[in-house]
């Protein structure tokens, strides 16, 4: 019996200890197969490159394949996570993948930031083209690193089994899911819950340029516009659970399609 393939990649770069330690929780499920950007693009979401040419390379040697697991097929590419996506596809890979997973990202991609992340946007992309597809991220307070709070070991494991429940049992049509994790190192359970309502303010700091130009730099503060409700990822997140979000890329409003045809009368 044919083992499932698993494409897996992520927006900080092949490199970064998430995408590392997703590979490992997965490792004994199939056959694995990263393909990932050769350095960060974070904040990149559904973007594609269509003005200059991609390209991609394969990996190997224990220095380059450091915290994989053995037997990966690891490909590094210039592109944008959902290049990655489309030339794995195309180009890459030897059969149409099971499972497409993104992540583990270094900081989450709770409530609106799904809309800006490079994580997400493969996703996204990976269900457009019919596939179950998750992306996994990482509830980071600012100044905090990954490398200093990894997931847990018994996080991971869960990761794993939930992956494995996906494989069998797949997702519904259009849909796919935005796993988002607390720094615990063990947390309550999984949540199956909604986006939060919130918003970016303050979103640029200034930066010297030599020019005399006015620069700045991306940064911002998030505010959970809803924090006092129980049934939002950040609640989850708050509570200590890993929050799951299904996604849909039908981006149809359609609770209000009869209110708007109200307008066209």
């Amino acid at each position: 019996m044919n083992k499932p393939l698993i494409l897996i990649t992520n927006d900080d770069g092949f490199a970064a200890a998430g995408i590392q330690a997703l590979a490992r929780a997965v490792a004994s499920l199939g056959d694995i197969y990263v393909v990932a950007p050769e350095g960060p693009r974070s904040g990149s979401a559904a973007a594609i490159t269509s003005t200059i040419p991609v390209s991609y390379k394969e990996l190997s040697g224990p220095a380059v394949a450091k915290g994989y697991p053995e037997d990966i097929h690891l490909f590094a590419c210039t592109g944008t996570p959902v290049d990655c996506v489309k030339l794995a596809w195309d180009n890459i890979l030897p059969k149409r993948p099971d499972l497409i997973l993104s992540g583990i990202n270094h900081g989450d991609n709770a409530s609106i930031s799904a809309h800006y992340s490079g994580t997400m946007g493969a996703v996204f992309e990976g269900c457009m083209k019919g596939i179950p597809s998750i992306g996994f991220s990482l509830w980071l307070q600012r100044g905090q690193r990954y490398e200093d709070y990894p997931v847990s070991h018994a996080t991971l494991d869960e990761i794993g089994v939930f992956c494995n429940r996906v494989l069998q049992q797949s997702l519904p049509q259009d849909v796919c899911l935005n796993v988002n994790m607390p720094t615990l190192d063990k947390v309550r359970g999984w949540r199956v819950c909604r986006q939060a309502r919130g918003r970016w303010e303050a979103e640029w700091a200034s930066a010297t340029n030599p020019h005399g130009l006015h620069s700045f730099w991306l940064t911002g503060d998030f505010h959970d516009l809803e924090p006092e409700a129980p049934d939002t990822d950040f609640a989850a997140l708050r509570a200590g659970y890993c929050s799951v979000v299904p996604v849909t890329i039908d981006l149809t409003a359609h609770a209000v399609l009869e209110q708007i045809s109200k307008l066209t009368d």
